[in-house]
């Protein structure tokens, strides 16, 4: 069974963004492992609180990515 796990800043996706990213892996797991992998595919996208990861020692907020801090 593929499975793809997905952490984004909370907030930062609309339902539709979500949507395109489980489709989207789901065809790409899909075009390597064949269609049979289709149906069992898992993607889960899991939403980080704010403030709740970092990167290079520094905790980054959505503010910071969006260019607003």
């Amino acid at each position: 069974m593929p499975f793809a796990h997905f952490k984004v800043p909370a907030g930062t996706l609309s339902p539709e963004d979500k949507k395109k990213i489980v489709e989207r892996t789901t065809d790409l797991y899909a075009e390597i492992y064949g269609e049979r992998a289709r149906p069992t595919t898992v993607v889960l996208v899991d939403e980080v609180p704010d403030g709740g990861w970092g990167v290079a020692g520094n905790v980054l907020t959505a503010a910071m990515l969006n260019g607003e801090g």
